[in-house]
């Protein structure tokens, strides 16, 4: 049996000012407009010199509204060596735009990023708020995107994302027969789909937002510790797994507080007292599974994609 691999890996995604002006329901509000700020003048810094303490080098998804609000952040980020991604404009509802809207946003970050990271582009993405459309698979190959993460059909494994699946939603006016279909698989892509989990974030249940009944920002610490200790149950579960990966979600707007800060330390110390255990960003993730695995036959593959051997 060959060695064990275990692959680790942060996603920081830079909401800040975004987030609230596409999701939060603060946009309106002056005082949660601070909070943003809080996130990209101070808990990027904070994240990032966490990271180079343990060096490890973690996949920043990088709102354009976040890169151009906070260049001289987001240039440290760079300057450090780690990867950039996709993750929308103004952290805008996919599902809520026009395919020319979601085009035109899709065209200027991948621009943006580009250029602020010396002609280098980005190779992955994630849907604001995790809410993807219909279009977004299509838009993203062709975009020559190489993986996602904002699926969550599985939870430990990477995997080549299916698109186009159709179900039939109940219509309780209509007679029963006419609904009592199961759902029908569409077709199988090139794009590596690295999964997300609402239960490996951190800003769901520990920042409060005004719009957002289930926000848990008032918690105690208590909780908090117990919130995030989720992390540890599930890699020590996992672990009875040969492979698997363990792509974690992390924002400044939380993991840049103190008291987070100090669980997100012990939780890499942790994790680094384990073998067979490397961190990595998302496309050496993405690039290790497909080393191992080819794409479905006749998958739509990312435009221009060539396949090379990942470093790990």
């Amino acid at each position: 049996m060959p060695p064990r691999e275990i692959l680790i890996g942060f996603g920081v995604d830079v909401d800040a000012v975004a987030g609230w002006l596409g999701s939060y329901g603060g946009e309106d509000s002056p005082l949660d407009i601070s909070r943003g700020m809080y996130a990209g003048e101070v808990g990027v810094l904070r994240v990032l010199k966490l990271l180079a303490k343990y060096n490890i080098k973690a996949t920043w998804f990088i709102p354009g509204h976040s890169l151009e609000t906070f260049p001289k952040e987001i240039a440290a980020v760079r300057d450090a060596g780690h990867e950039l991604g996709l993750h929308g404009y103004s952290h805008e509802n996919p599902d809520s735009m026009t395919l020319e809207q979601q085009r035109d946003v899709l065209n200027h970050t991948y621009k943006l990023l580009t250029d602020f990271n010396h002609g280098v582009p980005p190779k992955g993405y994630v849907a604001p708020w995790w809410q993807t459309s219909k279009e977004c698979v299509t838009l993203l190959l062709d975009k020559g995107i190489e993986y996602d993460h904002s699926n969550m059909s599985r939870d430990s494994q990477a995997h080549y994302l299916r698109d186009q699946d159709t179900w039939t939603k109940i219509d309780y006016k209509a007679k029963a027969h006419t609904w009592m279909k199961p759902l029908q698989r569409g077709k199988e892509t090139g794009l590596v789909e690295i999964p997300a989990s609402w239960y490996l974030e951190d800003m769901t249940p520990m920042m409060f937002m005004k719009a957002s009944s289930n926000s848990h920002g008032w918690a105690s610490l208590s909780e908090h510790a117990t919130i995030r200790f989720k992390p540890f149950v599930d890699f020590t579960t996992l672990r009875e797994e040969q492979d698997f990966i363990f792509p974690l979600s992390i924002h400044p707007d939380v993991g840049g507080r103190p008291q987070v800060l100090l669980m997100l330390e012990r939780f890499i110390e942790w994790i680094n007292a384990h073998d067979n255990v490397k961190w990595a960003t998302f496309h050496e993730i993405a690039e290790s599974f497909r080393a191992k695995n080819d794409p479905p036959p006749g998958a739509v593959m990312p435009k221009g994609y060539v396949k090379y051997k990942a470093p790990l």
